[in-house]
């Protein structure tokens, strides 16, 4: 198995949650501050207050905090906000007092809570502080004065003028507290309640079947720099000329970018998700109006909404591009030579996250009645990647592949292997899913332990309406539950090789079988047998970044020749 350099997980870590984090500065951020919503750095900091102590309940490294709001800095650099250097030193800032208060008092309740607190607070003195820096010294005084000035108009004898001072500070850490002891009650409950199994439809499944591998992508450092240009300048631009002007302008970048990077964008060009910005321009509009009974003031809303919808196209759109070109093998392997090897393997994995998080981002309104749940989905995301950029990593050179088509007789072929490498004294380890016939009819799938020769039922083409269903066939939960086993790792200590029947359209879209692949991919450094259909090898094989990938197409392979070549990969040799 091929290995790269070994990269902090710490770091990967962060730079996942990082993007997580920085996706709603970005966008609702932006949101916030153009409709000049009161409080919106409180409602920002606290949602980065509830990612980072909820998701500690699962991820416990040590530096996480510090090292996410550092890569959520990097992120804002390029923000749609025209003020952006305050913003990251107050995140950083954030990040790194909550990161104070776990090392002092260790991972509890009460070092989250005093790290939310901490983190909420530092929203005042970070207004305090540009106050002091824009105005100078004299601005203490002029606070002293007026409240002199409001104590003698309100008749109030207090010579304390820092009280009000103190008074806001409280509100700031109780606002913290809120935030802390949401993150720990997100946290424990998406501990306890895992993702739920989604089901593929029959169009799904031939969708995925039928989907083509996109051609190799020309990579080009001189369009990293261009497309990081291009989206601060177009960002900059709706900030400081009409709009008559960056409209024309930054729909130029933004065609330039779709015909360049057509096959990378298609995730984000959903029309779906833009008639949301669509409707956004409109309401805009109407609110306007509403309020002021104004036609002006209803033209001035639909250019606010405008606005916003040309920041969050240029800001997805841009970012995927970024993140495509980072993944440029030239530019990682500069740097994977250096003692700066983590950074740009972060950056590539916030950038390349980025989109997909902003994209697929909920309403508001399901925020605010559904929490757990979509911090729970943002966390499972966050799993997922990270364990793709850890797959990725590795780039798994001793996977064989065994291809045919649907009902080909594909597991038979395997059990064959399974039964000769067996009478070599092999020690073998996965699954095989045969088909089951009833009255000479397919009626579905039952799966082996092939380790223990124990047998489970699978699937069939008929179920209940609580089954997963994939397709045609409904599963049986207890069927995935004794695959899962088989395939545990601890359970494959002793195997020598382990087969895994089969890996289908289900597993590309991380159900199945698919965290069980991820594991052995990551763990398990012995060879494997996956069974694959013939028409998404190529896709398994991206999927899951294999590597000089031996591929047998059972039409064309005899079983023996499977094994000798297994044999060979194991250095025995074939008695």
């Amino acid at each position: 198995m091929t290995t790269k350099n070994k990269l902090s997980t710490t770091w990967l870590k962060a730079s996942v949650l990082g993007c997580l984090w920085a996706s709603s500065e970005i966008v609702l951020g932006s949101f916030l501050h153009n409709l000049r919503i009161p409080f919106a750095g409180i409602i920002l900091t606290g949602i980065g207050i509830v990612l980072l102590i909820s998701v500690s309940y699962s991820w416990k490294d040590k530096g996480l905090f510090w090292r996410t709001g550092f890569v959520c800095a990097l992120l804002k650099s390029i923000s749609p906000s025209a003020v952006i250097f305050g913003p990251m030193i107050a995140i950083f800032s954030e990040a790194l007092l909550m990161e104070l208060s776990v090392r002092i008092f260790r991972r509890n309740l009460f070092s989250y809570i005093i790290a939310g607190m901490l983190a909420m607070s530092w929203n005042l003195f970070h207004v305090l502080a540009n106050y002091i820096i824009i105005y100078g010294f004299n601005i203490i005084e002029l606070y002293v004065n007026l409240t002199k000035f409001a104590q003698k108009q309100l008749h109030i004898v207090n010579d304390n003028y820092w009280l009000p001072l103190l008074v806001l500070l409280l509100l700031y850490m109780l606002f913290g507290l809120i935030a802390s002891i949401t993150g720990i009650y997100i946290g424990k409950s998406a501990a306890k309640n895992p993702p739920k199994i989604i089901n593929l439809s029959v169009a799904e499944v031939l969708e995925i079947k039928s989907r083509k591998k996109d051609p190799p992508f020309p990579f080009s450092m001189n369009w990293l720099f261009i497309n990081i240009l291009l989206l601060i300048s177009s960002l900059a631009l709706i900030s400081f000329v009409k709009w008559e002007i960056y409209v024309v302008v930054n729909l130029t970048v933004l065609v330039i970018w779709i015909y360049r990077y057509k096959n990378s964008l298609k995730p984000v060009l959903k029309p779906r998700f833009w008639l949301v910005f669509a409707t956004i321009t409109i309401l805009s509009g109407y609110l306007f109006y509403s309020i002021n009974n104004s036609y002006d003031s209803a033209y001035k809303g639909l250019l606010i909404g405008l606005e916003m919808n040309f920041r969050a196209a240029l800001t997805i759109i841009g970012f995927s591009t970024i993140g495509k070109e980072l993944s440029n093998p030239k530019f990682k392997n500069i740097f994977m030579k250096s003692r700066l090897k983590n950074i740009p393997v972060a950056l590539e994995v916030a950038f390349d996250t980025l989109p997909f998080v902003l994209a697929n981002m909920p309403p508001l309104k399901n925020i605010f009645l559904h929490p757990v749940k979509i911090f729970h989905e943002l966390l499972s995301q966050a799993d997922l990647w990270l364990v793709k950029v850890e797959i990725k990593n590795i780039n798994r050179d001793n996977v064989i592949i065994i291809k045919g088509i649907e009902k080909e007789g594909k597991s038979s072929f395997v059990k064959e292997i399974a039964n000769k490498l067996s009478l070599e004294n092999i020690k073998l380890g996965g699954i095989i899913s045969p088909c089951v016939y009833e009255n000479n009819m397919h009626s579905g799938y039952d799966i082996i332990d092939v380790a223990s020769n124990k047998k489970a039922a699978l699937s069939r083409i008929r179920g209940g309406e609580d089954m997963p269903n994939v397709g045609n066939y409904f599963f049986n939960k207890e069927g995935i539950e004794f695959g899962k086993e088989a395939l545990r790792i601890q359970n494959l200590k002793q195997a020598e090789i382990v087969f895994v029947d089969e890996i289908g359209p289900w597993e590309l879209k991380n159900q199945g079988w698919a965290n069980s692949v991820n594991q052995l991919t990551i763990l398990f450094e012995k060879p494997m047998i996956w069974v694959v259909r013939e028409s998404i090898v190529e896709k398994v094989i991206n999927n899951w970044s294999l590597k000089n990938t031996k591929i047998f197409d059972i039409k064309e392979t005899k079983v023996e020749t499977v094994c000798t070549y297994v044999l060979s990969l194991l250095n025995k040799k074939e008695t």
